[in-house]
């Protein structure tokens, strides 16, 4: 189904590390590992963000997050339940940079 999450505040943001971002703005586009086993690229929505920081990055860092535009994204949105209960933003394309809005550091819990 394509339904936005209820509860957020529309923002959807893909979690990265430093060297990837850099890599992204150089090649024009976002195109994590999971685009290409997974088929889509991994987004949270600022209410998912801490549940997703703990869960899949734990002990990792340093990280940033990359806002990006839901309107540069929308024909590529899909959301989708990836726990039961909990739906997430899934971009089926890889992001154009263009689409990133604000870039912010994060820090995920200790290991």
């Amino acid at each position: 189904m394509n339904e936005r999450t209820t509860g957020d505040d529309g923002t959807i943001l893909h979690i990265t590390t430093p060297e990837a971002w850099a890599a992204a703005r150089s090649a024009g586009e976002i195109r994590p590992p999971s685009l290409d086993t997974e088929g889509f690229v991994h987004c949270s929505t600022a209410a998912q963000l801490d549940t997703t920081l703990d869960r899949h990055f734990r002990g990792h860092g340093p990280l940033l997050t990359l806002e990006l535009d839901p309107a540069a994204i929308a024909p590529d949105l899909r959301w989708e339940e990836s726990h039961p209960g909990e739906r997430f933003p899934h971009v089926y394309a890889p992001v154009p940079v263009a689409a990133v809005v604000a870039v912010e550091q994060v820090t995920p819990p200790a290991a």
